[in-house]
């Protein structure tokens, strides 16, 4: 076990942005979690799980919603409704804690973003346990049953939820993955768009063989790279891509990015003009999933599409791309367990109403 400074806690959560595909979460929203924590003089401990007992008790703390921005008709919805102080997955862990009677040990993060990593090292650490060396994702996914909890068939359920008016819930029992997606949405639209989760509670011993291990080692290797680069005045798109044995696939320049959020979805497009004046046209489910170039598929999830701007190196998040800016797609392989059938069968463009196979980057 080691206690993260300040400086890796930001090139984790930077990292983890990038590799967000475009979602994940906000990392401004991140970093004001990492300040609080300082702030108040917590420790971030980082364990791996042969650091822990084999029945210690993990949990998965998340935020759940839309990534777009809410129109004033939608924020006066709750306009006469509380706010609770306390952070709504800290909130959400506690009445799972009371819900079963044991303390957790140890919390994972779900996916990569500068939002839901943040979220699981911040909960970590308002209950003085480690933050896992690990992910249950490799990358930012819309869906619950996007992880590699589901590849192994670990029940997501016991599910507790919280919203910033003070609702909770825990879902006792669901009858898989999709349904417990289905009615975590349904709570997440009536919440602004935003529900924090608690789910796939279990023992050290039976999720170690279920996460990818070694993730948070992995962002903070791709984030060191790109703030050493960025310090010694080098690419930080460069150094970072060959810290996370990516790939850059095209500079270019926004045409136009399209959004509306649907049944708690950003759902959206964006369209790039390479340099080579190819067209290209980025399918997102608040997370980038399927690329085309020309019109025709190029590339698709489970592997990683990412942007950045091309000017300063950092991520830009959907749904915030501007038409004239110029950025940086960048290319980054999916765990292995993704590429498995049932991983396919998850994460791959059919899962997403697409008539095509996998087009993989790796």
């Amino acid at each position: 076990m080691r206690k993260l400074t300040r400086t890796e806690v930001d090139e984790i959560l930077l990292a983890a942005t990038i590799l967000g595909t475009g979602g994940g979460g906000s990392l401004d929203e991140g970093m004001k979690l990492m300040d609080e924590i300082f702030s108040q003089g917590k420790d971030l401990i980082l364990a791996d799980y042969d650091e822990v007992p084999e029945d210690a008790l993990i949990g998965s703390p998340y935020m759940c919603g839309a990534i777009s921005p809410l129109t004033e008709e939608e924020i006066a919805k709750y306009k006469d409704l509380p706010v609770m102080e306390d952070d709504f997955c800290v909130i959400a862990a506690r009445s799972m804690e009371e819900f079963i009677g044991k303390k957790f040990a140890g919390f994972n993060s779900v996916e990569f973003g500068g939002g839901n990593t943040a979220v699981a090292m911040y909960v970590a650490a308002t209950a003085g346990v480690p933050i896992m060396n690990c992910d249950a994702a490799g990358r930012a996914v819309p869906d619950l049953q996007l992880s590699t909890y589901n590849i192994h068939g670990i029940n997501i359920a016991p599910v507790a939820v919280a919203n910033e008016f003070g609702d909770q819930a825990i879902f006792t029992h669901l009858v898989n993955d999709y349904r417990a997606e289905d009615m975590v949405r349904a709570l997440a639209v009536v919440s602004k768009n935003a529900i924090g989760v608690v789910d796939h509670i279990n023992t050290a011993g039976v999720l170690k063989d279920a996460v990818i291990l070694g993730a948070m080692d992995y962002l903070q290797k791709v984030g060191h790279a790109w703030n050493e680069a960025k310090n010694a005045g080098r690419d930080p798109i460069a150094a970072c891509v060959e810290a996370g044995d990516g790939r850059i696939a095209y500079y270019g320049t926004v045409k136009e990015q399209t959004y509306d959020t649907v049944n708690g979805y950003t759902v959206g497009d964006t369209y790039i003009t390479t340099e080579d004046n190819d067209e290209l046209h980025i399918w997102f489910r608040n997370e980038n999933i399927v690329m085309w170039k020309n019109g025709v598929p190029h590339y698709t999830a489970p592997d990683l599409i990412c942007i950045v701007d091309a000017e300063t190196g950092r991520p830009v998040c959907n749904p915030n791309l501007k038409p004239n800016e110029k950025v940086a797609v960048l290319l980054f392989p999916c765990d292995p367990m993704w590429k498995t059938p049932k991983g396919i069968e998850l994460l791959g463009p059919r899962a997403f109403g697409f008539d095509f196979d996998p087009i993989h980057a790796f």
